[in-house]
């Protein structure tokens, strides 16, 4: 599909965006939760509602999850980030500008671009550039992704973006920077301690492994409760294991109902990311101490658990 009928649709649909009904905002949210658990094939049908209706960030989310589905760049994916990027989505315009490379391209089975993929580059960097120097914590973030640049990276990590701060700290942990031993310590735990507390949960994990290191055990046990609750799959799988005290090696207080509860909530992330081995592993390992009850009472607690948390999502920052 070319340019002109990418420009010509999403003129077309743009206007409706904020009209989408409430099935079709939910089918949206279920696609965005479905992508996150890397089910790419199964998001598909429930984005391309809200995408075809103009919804610029759906029309991201289902060009990611056609080219999670092939590997590769596709000409229906294609068409979906052009579809987004024309309406300035930062992210859609970064990845057409990194894709230039890309089978679609070498292959030529996809139409020609709207752009030049530096000329998406240039023109993320315009518009982040101009929401960074409005303020704009996540454009900052951004422009460091487009330029590699630190000071955007510590510019964004000092705005309050949760991911700047992780990978400020991650930087750091690993040699970026001049610091004298004892200070280079201090500023990572500075960046995972701030994107832990502005919900980050892979900071939590790496600021909680950091308390356990200083001695601080109610530290650990907090953060990793914490983690977990913000429904990262990894946080989740060792909460509930320390639970059921499979392994018990943190101090947690026994309790295998709700260990087998978080464990066992796991097993929707089938998709990939590997996680149902562990749970596969795992489980019978909780239930073999557990009466049949405890079971029962462990799958009522799941459901509400559904209700109450934020949905698992296994992808990385």
């Amino acid at each position: 599909m070319n340019h002109l009928i990418v420009s010509f649709l999403v003129a077309l649909f743009a206007p409706n965006v904020l009209a989408l009904a409430s099935s079709e905002l939910a089918m949206k949210s279920r696609g965005i939760i479905l992508y996150n658990q890397h089910k790419a094939i199964s998001a598909i049908p429930l984005l391309v509602i809200a995408a075809k209706a103009g919804d610029h960030e759906a029309q991201y989310y289902l060009a990611e999850s056609l080219r999670a589905k092939s590997r590769f760049m596709t000409p229906e994916a294609k068409y979906w980030y052009e579809a987004a990027a024309l309406q300035d989505n930062l992210y859609a315009m970064i990845q057409l500008g990194r894709n230039g490379n890309d089978f679609c391209e070498a292959s030529h089975e996809c139409e020609k671009s709207v752009k030049q993929p530096v000329e998406w580059l240039n023109q993320a960097k315009k518009l982040a550039q101009q929401k960074a120097d409005n303020g704009d914590a996540e454009s900052m973030y951004l422009m460091y992704e487009i330029t590699l640049e630190h000071s955007w990276l510590e510019r964004a990590a000092n705005a309050g973006d949760v991911h700047a701060q992780y990978w400020m700290a991650v930087g750091y942990k690993q040699g970026d920077g001049f610091f004298l031993p004892w200070n280079r310590a201090k500023e990572v735990e500075k960046w995972f301690k701030l994107s832990a507390e502005n919900g980050n949960p892979r900071s939590m994990m790496e600021y909680a492994a950091m308390l356990f290191e200083k001695g601080d055990i109610a530290g650990f046990r907090h953060w990793n409760e914490q983690a977990a609750m913000a429904g990262y799959a990894e946080s989740v799988y060792g909460y509930g294991s320390y639970l059921a005290h499979e392994p018990d090696t943190y101090g947690f207080a026994y309790n295998p109902v709700k260990g087998y509860s978080l464990v066992s909530s796991l097993v929707v992330l089938d998709g990939g990311g590997g996680m149902q081995e562990n749970v596969e592993y795992k489980l019978p390992l909780i239930s073999a101490k557990m009466t049949p009850s405890q079971i029962s009472a462990a799958e009522e607690l799941t459901k509400s658990w559904d209700l109450t948390h934020p949905p698992l999502s296994s992808l990385k920052n």
